[in-house]
């Protein structure tokens, strides 16, 4: 298991299994993107972006990761972080392959980052990541606005956000890409969702990690953890979209909400 790939779990269900239409796609989200900074700004830490299908969340993901597509040749590495769905466990898993296939090509784990996280809390298991969707709905963005980076892909159970934080510290350099994958507010009737939404976003922005439960972001686990060490980097945290499948794609009477967030130095 260790020397093998990954292979797509959702690819033609959440996001298009045709390179060509998939790469169209992404980059349709990429140039169509809400809340798009000047390559001029200075470059986001960290980001948070949906993981819904891309029919869904795919504009608000695009909001995202437009923060970043004048950045190929800064960004070296991306770590991922996002809610386990289909397993409970304690902890973090990274995978136990050596790399994640995508109709874009496949994108290797880095090795240096899991030697350094394998221990303590985190362990490699490949369960967790063998049907997940969080992490793997990302990785076309990444492939088309900032290439082929090398991985370390983290699957969060039940963990404390000083616990990621602490991940975070081991794993970061002006290198890195942070990236948390999570959706906000499930089910709820569209104007309910909005203000519940609208104040996660807030509580996001405030880095007040006891603002966000588990019933406001499905990977809070993930985004309470980042809020953490941006409060120990004095990071700063700004909502670039915020919408819900009532906006994109689907009906008003239940939706999921979706926000797409940069993480900066202070004083960008």
């Amino acid at each position: 298991m260790r020397g093998s790939v990954r292979p797509p779990a959702v690819a033609g269900r959440f996001y298009p299994e045709n390179p060509r239409e998939l790469e169209a796609t992404v980059r349709g989200f990429l140039e169509t993107a809400s809340g798009r900074r000047s390559p001029g700004d200075a470059l986001p830490v960290a980001l948070v972006a949906p993981h819904a299908g891309h029919e869904y969340s795919g504009p608000v993901a695009g909001s995202a990761y437009a923060l970043v597509t004048e950045a190929r040749d800064r960004f070296h590495r991306a770590v991922l972080l996002g809610p386990s769905h289909y397993v409970a466990f304690e902890g973090l898993a990274l995978p136990e392959c050596a790399a994640f296939a995508t109709p874009l090509g496949e994108h290797a784990v880095d090795t240096g980052g899991v030697k350094a996280l394998a221990v303590g809390a985190v362990a490699r298991w490949a369960r967790p990541h063998r049907d997940e969707h969080c992490l793997e709905v990302q990785l076309p963005f990444i492939r088309v606005a900032l290439g082929a980076l090398p991985l370390v892909p983290i699957v969060t159970g039940d963990a404390e956000p000083d616990e990621i934080a602490d991940v975070l510290d081991t794993l970061w350099t002006p290198e890195t890409l942070v990236v948390v994958s999570s959706d906000l507010s499930h089910y709820l009737p569209y104007d309910r969702a909005r203000e519940v939404d609208t104040a996660t976003a807030a509580a996001v922005e405030a880095l007040d990690v006891d603002g966000i439960g588990p019933h406001r972001a499905c990977g809070s686990v993930a985004l309470r953890g980042l809020m953490a060490w941006a409060r120990r980097r004095g990071l700063e945290a700004h909502c670039v979209d915020l919408r819900n499948s009532g906006d994109t794609a689907g009906p008003k009477s239940r939706v999921v909400g979706y926000g797409a967030f940069g993480f900066w130095e202070s004083g960008h």
